[in-house]
């Protein structure tokens, strides 16, 4: 799972087949997000805040689980 550069966000994954996003925050909690578009994610990776990008494109915008 690459690491990505965020204060709240220690890590990120997409299953491109699946169109799954899984996010793990630097809490230790990670949950996953279903119906991601891959420009989504690319968009995300980009971002010059990802935190930020989450919050405004991600957070309430998709299906959320919590993982255990």
């Amino acid at each position: 799972m690459p690491d990505v550069d965020s204060s709240a966000i220690r890590s990120a994954r997409y299953d491109a087949a699946e169109h799954v996003l899984e996010i793990t925050f630097v809490t230790g909690r990670v949950y996953v997000y279903g119906g991601v578009p891959e420009t989504i994610y690319d968009a995300f990776l980009k971002a010059e805040s990802k935190g930020r990008f989450f919050n405004e494109r991600i957070r309430d915008a998709f299906a959320t689980a919590r993982k255990r």
